[in-house]
């Protein structure tokens, strides 16, 4: 089973054994179980018909309706509307005439809103015998009766349901009943019609199937699970927008707002679905509706600032000024409790709306918010410089904010921007010199970088040396004990510009390659571990590869072994089964479901799908044999390979030429050029989730 969502609240786990529980309590007992259940899962449609089926029983008719009115609209599910229409039957099975008529009404009402669910094709036929059974006093009312029929008929035969075939031939049956020569005009009339709608039903059945319809709605962990089912929703929405039955915009539409209110009944904490619900309105036009989706997301979703956000820019965009200024004041709470975002965009926003005096003044209140970083200082004074045009008040502020984060590297490096914008070389240098003197070596290695690389482009030739030299002297102990004399790597950090350099790209190979030995020179380092060959470098690193910043955690290259055949005894197909024969079971196994693959890097896609399918064993589970495909050296992993096959080959790829490039253990980055392809990966953090097409 997943992980509980969002810890022991959301645990779905509990949730059914506390539901199956109240189903065996008196209905007094089981009431406040069931409110507690509801109030965490308050479009679980299961719990809700438990809970009104408890009172149904006891025959707590005005508990019963007022169950019904806070859970039908919002949990558009087949089996509680048809828990509604039997107690609605119940109610008024002894009324007479009165009572058929509220029945009748309640069958339309249900239609209305749950009549396009593919499972509802029981509902049509339990109206259809509903009217059946009304009883006709004279010929007046038999027509009106037969008239109504035939129009429900007809709604039912052209709505994909799972019952449409067998609705169909009750149609036929029942217009040749009526009158064989107007039952062939009327069943020529809506034959096609009803061939689209089972065209379309088996299509939908395809992306309906997909969806587990007893899944809780909790907050996103991430797992499988989820993941599968908010690509399973996305793709029947897709479907439903494409319009595949052809049928007219409004009937379209609504099928397309049943679809978002299903899915949101599983989807609940997802504030990707409601901005696409609200968006979805917005394009067409639907602005109220658009807003009331928003309103709801915000209930469901109190906590989420995205979601307020997006409220607000649609507000604004439609003129509601003073609405979506009562948005963002909702943002930041009662002030102190204020992000530092929220402060930005609130200024931003009166910037926009009210003018330069009212963003002003915001920012001089924010500036005693304890919660206003250096971020507030540098978004104000970067919109009073290009938006007002105000380039002393700019300056103002960043000199304002330079007393309280002096501290602050990024704002240094930020004031320094604004200054070099206003090509003031000479404040620029006091401004790096005020901050080299108060910031410790270890947060200083951007601002030197900055300063030298301000030099290298404005000063003179003396003044370029002097810096670098400081520079050198000053973080010689904060970068793993930098060289204080002179290196090409100076020349070429001096000399190059953007994406230009004075050398080649093996020249950059080969002094990344004689930096990383100068590093190591004085460690003891194994002959069978030092690199010999040249790296793959990547020109933007080699201009900033002394300056990278300290606090960032690097791995310790100097236990790192380049993979030579020639440096392993006994390498080879012996020395690769004493790999596999220590390898754990569960990645024995993962290796063995890995397709054989042409060539020395296995398509990512594949790999990933496979990751994403395989049920890994774990413990004990899985016997120790080796997989014959991973032994024969096919499982698509080059690193596992005997001698003399892929290592070389994908190291060949990687560099762009024919030969083999080993790297060495002091990092390996890009060449540039055919390759910068590689850079555009995504990192781990930003990958919200993986889609296997």
């Amino acid at each position: 089973m997943d992980k509980p969502s969002g810890g022991d609240k959301y645990n779905v786990e509990t949730a059914e054994i506390l539901a199956n529980e109240a189903q065996h309590l008196p209905v007094a007992e089981a009431t406040p179980i069931y409110e507690q259940l509801l109030l965490l899962f308050p479009t679980a449609a299961k719990f809700w018909r438990q809970y009104v089926e408890a009172h149904m029983a006891a025959n707590n008719d005005d508990a019963t309706k007022q169950i019904f009115s806070r859970c039908l609209l919002n949990c558009l599910q087949i089996p509680l509307w048809r828990c509604y229409i039997r107690f609605i039957r119940k109610v008024n099975d002894k009324k007479g005439m009165e009572g058929q008529e509220e029945t009748r009404k309640a069958f339309d009402f249900m239609l209305n809103y749950v009549g396009a669910d593919i499972a509802s094709g029981p509902v049509w036929m339990e109206y259809i015998a509903f009217l059946k059974s009304l009883p006709a006093i004279n010929a007046q009312e038999e027509s009106h009766r037969m008239t109504t029929m035939r129009k429900v008929y007809q709604k039912a035969i052209v709505t994909p349901t799972h019952h449409i075939e067998q609705l169909w031939k009750d149609y036929e049956n029942f217009e040749n009943s009526v009158s064989r020569q107007l039952a062939k005009g009327l069943i020529s009339e809506y034959q096609p019609k009803y061939n689209s709608a089972r065209a379309v039903y088996r299509e939908r059945k395809k992306y309906v199937d997909e969806i587990d319809w007893n899944m809780l709605a909790v907050p996103p962990t991430g797992s499988y699970k989820e993941e599968m089912q908010w690509m399973a929703w996305k793709r029947l929405l897709s479907f439903e927008k494409g319009n595949p039955q052809r049928i007219d915009t409004a009937s379209s539409n609504k099928r397309i707002i049943f679809t978002y209110e299903q899915c949101l009944m599983h989807m609940y904490h997802y504030p990707d679905i409601w901005y696409d619900y609200a968006t979805w309105h917005a394009k067409g036009g639907l602005i109220d509706s658009a807003i009331k989706v928003f309103q709801r997301a915000l209930k469901a979703l109190p906590d989420s600032e995205m979601l307020r956000y997006a409220y607000a820019e649609l507000e604004e965009s439609r003129g509601a000024i003073q609405a979506a200024k009562k948005i963002y004041e909702s943002v930041m709470g009662d002030g102190d409790s204020a992000t530092t975002l929220s402060h930005i965009q609130f200024i931003r926003f009166l910037r926009r709306t009210e003018g330069v005096e009212a963003a002003r003044k915001y920012f001089l209140d924010a500036r005693k918010s304890p919660s206003c970083t250096y971020h507030v200082y540098v978004a104000y004074a970067t919109m009073a410089f290009c938006l007002d045009k105000d380039p002393k008040m700019a300056h103002n502020v960043f000199e304002a904010g330079l007393k309280r984060f002096m501290h602050e590297p990024v704002y240094i490096l930020e004031y320094a921007d604004f200054l070099i914008r206003l090509n003031d070389d000479q404040n620029i240098r006091a401004l790096f010199e005020r901050a080299l003197s108060s910031l410790p070596p270890e947060e200083s290695v951007e601002v030197w970088k900055k300063f030298t690389k301000f030099e290298q482009t404005y000063g003179d030739l003396a003044s370029m040396l002097k810096v670098e030299q400081r520079r050198k002297e000053a973080l010689s102990g904060a970068e793993d004990g930098t060289a204080l004399e002179s290196s090409l790597q100076d020349i070429v950090s001096r000399y190059s510009f953007m994406d230009l350099w004075p050398c080649s790209s093996n020249d950059l190979d080969h002094l990344a390659r004689q930096q990383w030995l100068a590093k190591n020179i004085n460690k003891k380092v194994e002959k069978s571990i030092l690199p010999n060959g040249t790296t793959l470098l990547d020109k933007t690193s080699m201009a900033s590869i002394s300056t990278m910043p300290s606090k960032i955690v690097y791995p310790d290259t100097s236990k790192m072994v380049i993979y030579d055949p020639k440096h392993t005894p006994g390498a080879g197909t012996n020395a690769f089964d004493e790999i596999l024969k220590a390898t754990p079971p569960a990645l024995v196994s993962f290796l063995a479901n890995l397709p054989a693959v042409e060539g020395p890097m296995p398509n990512v896609d594949i790999v990933l799908s496979i990751c994403l399918q395989s049920d890994l064993p774990t413990g004990q589970s899985v016997k120790t044999g080796i997989p014959t495909q991973v032994q024969s050296g096919k499982a698509g992993i080059p690193a596992l390979l005997p001698a003399g096959s892929a290592p070389a080959a994908a190291a060949s790829e990687l560099s762009g030429s024919s030969k083999s490039h080993p790297a060495p253990s002091g990092g390996v980055s890009l060449k540039p050029g055919s390759n910068r392809q590689y850079g555009k990966r995504k990192e781990p953090d930003s990958m919200c989730m993986i889609h296997i097409v």
